[in-house]
């Protein structure tokens, strides 16, 4: 399947980082913004080997404290505006460490799973496909901590189109899809856990009625419930082969259904979330996914989104992302991390912060066995070892 030749790629770069390393030169990393072969280019880190593990004579840190980490995080937006967006947290964790911390922006997934994994990135910001990824490959990161959103530790992804005719019945405006136990239900925005298109949080909490600067109305998203076998023989616009809700469980959904989601349908890989509800929205294709509810990146700019895009399916619930750190890293100084980075998203400052670069709302401590569904779910469309 596609997703191999993913982690061959992977592999090859691991070896690639560590014959590079004794040279100082800097991880490469594929980009993968579409579906031909990917190209190479330099990932922005540049670091080298691991910071020793020992404090000078003298040191004001505790016993085994590095001198330094480097923080590497995954583009959710542009490169060089999400390296502004973060410089302000990097610095807060800085000073609340007592440690010099760089963060760095690498291409993309497997660029920050090859940093972690060969010891030029001591802490990163991961999808949970990518964390179990790389932690299963290289043995030597662990998950410290978990995202919440909203009070929930998971998200979904959805399934959405240009085309009502998949629906059962006609999309309905100001509603959203959550799971439940009697299957999948439709709900108003306003009570979805994700917040969703057209919705914005006034004096009284959420609200319906979002307008952009200028007063123009933002819509509400549309929502319906439809049959995902009907995506075959149709084109789906795909995020990257590396993404939980925008790859790995929509196609093992519709491998469980006998589709095969290379030869059964056609499917594009758009490089990002945003860029998949934009094909849908342009008509590049006829079906899409992202996380829940990404049609927000685009509302701004084409207030028509909700109306154009709409959601008629969601995967099964998925851990949501996390930090992971090296396991080696003494473990006063992962608690110390976990705090800064709890005190932080309690500040004005540190909630904007973490809800324009990734949603955040508050964490948790990350339980390991909580991503074994990720790994179910990657063995059961034969992804185990690398080739």
């Amino acid at each position: 399947m596609r997703i191999r030749r993913l982690l061959a790629v992977l592999l090859a770069l691991s070896f690639i980082a560590a014959a590079c390393g004794d040279d100082g030169d800097t991880t490469a990393a594929p980009t993968t913004t579409t579906e031909a072969a990917a190209t190479t280019t330099a990932a922005p880190a540049t670091t080298t080997a691991a910071p020793a593990t020992t404090t000078t004579e003298g040191s004001s840190l505790p016993d085994g404290w590095p001198d330094s980490l480097v923080f590497g995080f995954v583009p959710s937006q542009e490169q060089d505006t999400l390296q502004d967006d973060i410089q302000p947290f990097i610095d807060v964790l800085s000073d609340g460490l007592g440690i010099d911390v760089e963060g760095i922006v690498t291409t993309d997934y497997t660029g920050l799973v090859t940093a972690m994994g060969t010891g030029n990135a001591d802490l990163g910001a991961f999808g949970p496909f990518g964390y179990t990824l790389g932690a299963d490959q290289f043995g030597n990161m662990e998950a410290l901590i978990q995202s919440v959103r909203f009070g929930s530790a998971t998200y979904h992804g959805q399934w959405f189109t240009n085309d009502a005719s998949i629906c059962d019945e006609p999309p309905v405006s100001g509603t959203a899809l959550e799971n439940s136990p009697d299957g999948i239900v439709q709900v108003d925005a306003l009570e979805a856990v994700a917040l969703q298109v057209g919705v914005f949080f006034g004096d009284d909490g959420k609200a319906l009625g979002e307008t952009t600067d200028d007063g123009t109305a933002i819509s509400a998203g549309s929502s319906c419930i439809g049959d995902v076998s009907k995506v075959a023989g149709g084109t789906i616009a795909f995020t990257t082969e590396s993404s939980t809700s925008g790859y790995l469980f929509p196609a093992l959904e519709l491998t469980n259904m006998g589709i095969d989601p290379e030869s059964d349908v056609t499917p594009v890989f758009t490089g990002g979330h945003d860029a998949a509800v934009v094909a849908v929205y342009n008509g590049d294709a006829t079906y899409g996914l992202s996380f829940d509810d990404a049609r927000r990146t685009l509302r701004k700019e084409q207030t028509d989104v909700g109306d154009k895009v709409i959601i008629f399916s969601i995967t099964d619930e998925i851990p949501n992302d996390v930090v992971a750190v090296r396991s080696d890293l003494p473990a006063d100084l992962k608690d110390a991390i976990f705090d800064t980075v709890a005190a932080f998203l309690e500040t004005e400052e540190g909630e904007a912060i973490f809800d324009e670069v990734y949603g955040w709302t508050d964490i948790r401590r990350a339980v390991e066995s909580d991503f074994d569904i990720v790994r179910e779910a990657a063995l059961e469309l034969g992804i185990t070892d690398p080739p």
